[in-house]
């Protein structure tokens, strides 16, 4: 009867136990569905993050080939304008020396053409003495000097002898519509790294030489850690190994590479399931726990107050017996019978007691522990099968004083000793050891009953 008893209680416990399994094996489909779905979603913006990157990089490669394209567009025009210049200069060499006036008069519609060259005519002493295309007045430099010298250096000057001791002298420079390109290259050449830099998908981008050491630009970088050689040394070593750089050829830059890696969201993005899946387990691990947390409080109210009015109701039939005692005790009924007796209305106030302490904190008192194991071993020897042997490892001399409260003791005495005697199926032995040391008592009870099974330890 006992082992159906505790088979009954160990299958409400599997079956509590399979819908604790049953409704964690819910919430993981519940969970990991959400992820996979969250995962889905972030993998798609990711891939459209990366696909927008590769747009912005291949965006990239066609502006530096059109400025390219520009750059050699303008250089075929500044080669135009090389020869228009060195046309012109040979023009007034022979104007110099030509005495045909119909070859003179062809010369001088060359050069009456030339509305973009500029050109300053001056003796050997530097004096101006004609100027065509010029951007200052010459009433009021009457000398090519200086600054102004300089900018006419850029080409050769042109010397002609105009008479045995006169010496005229031709400079000019580049023409002011090549002036406009060329600052026009430089505008589209600026204008192309700021674009580089700070682009729309926010792309941390390092643009350096050939070397890897001169830094040209750079964008969604910290601007202070820029600073730092060994930072950039090992952010463009990074940059390199995760995506491959863009190399290009850029005028006056020469071999030029664009360092660059996924953005900052990007990254955040990958890791944002895994963020969530912490987030959602931790929240219902601590549902979890207030939720048991509150049910077994209201157990445990409810026990506290069913023990109590059991308590109570036991009260009074106790009572009762015990003016039963009296009278019997009047009658002359056998002595050593009545003792049992009494022992029994004993146990059940101890009970009682106990019933009504349920919920409340313990009273500890000074008490030989080895008397009260004596006991109540020797109680349960009286009202147990005889086949049932008791032997307790120390004298009952002995005494162990400890702070305990001897009811709540003794039940738990009672208690694994009757889970013994099941064991056994009411018949074996059941040896108890007691033993003081210094961090307190230590009580060990054995018996002699088959154990546990393996496939329940788990369950226990």
């Amino acid at each position: 009867m006992a082992n159906d008893k505790n088979q009954t209680h160990l299958n409400i416990y599997l079956k509590k136990r399979r819908w604790k399994v049953l409704l964690l094996t819910m919430a993981i489909i519940i969970v990991g569905g959400s992820l996979w779905y969250t995962n889905t979603l972030v993998t798609k913006f990711a891939q459209n993050e990366r696909t927008n990157v590769n747009i912005w990089a291949n965006a990239i490669q066609r502006k530096a080939d059109l400025v390219n394209y520009t750059d050699e567009f303008f250089e075929g025009i500044r080669k135009e304008e090389q020869k228009r210049a060195e046309l012109l200069a040979e023009t007034y060499k022979r104007i110099a020396i030509e005495s045909n006036s119909n070859d003179i008069t062809f010369y001088a519609n060359i050069i009456l053409n030339n509305t973009t060259i500029p050109v300053i005519l001056t003796n050997q002493n530097d004096s101006i003495l004609g100027s065509l295309n010029i951007d200052f007045n010459t009433d009021s430099i009457l000398f090519l000097s200086g600054d102004l010298k300089n900018e006419f250096l850029i080409f050769d000057p042109i010397y002609a002898e105009y008479a045995p001791d006169e010496i005229r002298i031709l400079y000019y420079k580049e023409s002011t519509i090549f002036t406009e390109l060329r600052l026009v290259l430089d505008d589209l050449i600026e204008t192309f790294f700021s674009e580089v830099v700070t682009n729309s998908v926010s792309v941390p981008v390092i643009v350096t030489d050939s070397t890897h050491e001169n830094i040209y630009a750079y964008g969604n970088i910290d601007s202070v850690k820029m600073q730092d050689k060994l930072f950039v040394r090992n952010k463009i070593a990074h940059m390199s190994k995760e995506i491959k750089p863009i190399k290009l050829q850029l005028p006056k830059s020469g071999t030029t590479y664009i360092f660059y890696e996924d953005s900052e969201l990007l990254k955040q993005i990958r890791y944002y399931p895994f963020i969530q899946f912490i987030i959602v387990g931790l929240f219902f691990f601590i549902a979890y726990l207030l939720f048991s947390t509150a049910r077994k409080s209201e157990q445990n109210q409810v026990w506290v107050g069913m023990s109590k009015e059991t308590a109570h109701q036991l009260g009074t039939p106790i009572s009762s017996m015990m003016a039963w005692i009296e009278l019997l005790k009047l009658k002359g009924v056998d002595d050593e019978s009545v003792s049992e007796i009494e022992k029994d209305i004993e146990r059940l106030q101890n009970i009682t007691e106990r019933f009504s302490k349920i919920g409340s904190p313990p009273k500890l008192e000074d008490e030989n522990i080895v008397q009260l194991l004596y006991d109540s071993v020797n109680y349960l020897n009286k009202r147990t099968s005889k086949k049932i042997t008791y032997t307790i490892n120390q004298s009952a001399d002995l005494a162990i004083i400890v702070p305990i409260n001897k009811n709540l003791f003794s039940w738990v005495i009672e208690n694994l000793c009757k889970n013994a005697i099941d064991a056994m199926n009411g018949s074996g032995q059941i040896t108890i050891n007691i033993q003081e040391e210094k961090q307190g008592v230590v009580i060990d009870i054995s018996d002699t009953g088959k154990g546990i099974l393996l496939s329940n330890f788990k369950t226990v």
